[in-house]
């Protein structure tokens, strides 16, 4: 998984594209990832309870925080590993 899927989340997110972030659901590999944009591009959209569309856009931050952390791990270890 490309670290950049979680960059292009969270900056879509930051900037309320929503249709970018639509597109990005759709073509990313990561089932969580577009699972969690999804739940929220649905509560933001058709909920009316404010606390369920923060909820969800919490989960979908924390999640996308997590992989990005993750994947930041994985390309360390990559790069640690090429070099010896």
């Amino acid at each position: 998984m490309t670290k950049s899927d979680y960059d292009r989340a969270l900056y879509y997110t930051h900037r309320s594209q929503w249709d970018n972030l639509l597109i990005l659901m759709v073509r990313t590999e990561d089932q969580f990832l577009a699972k969690k944009i999804e739940h929220f591009l649905h509560a933001y959209n058709f909920e009316k309870d404010y606390s369920v569309i923060e909820k969800h856009l919490y989960s979908l931050l924390r999640y996308i925080d997590y992989a990005n952390e993750a994947a930041g791990e994985d390309f360390l270890e990559t790069a640690v590993n090429g070099l010896i």
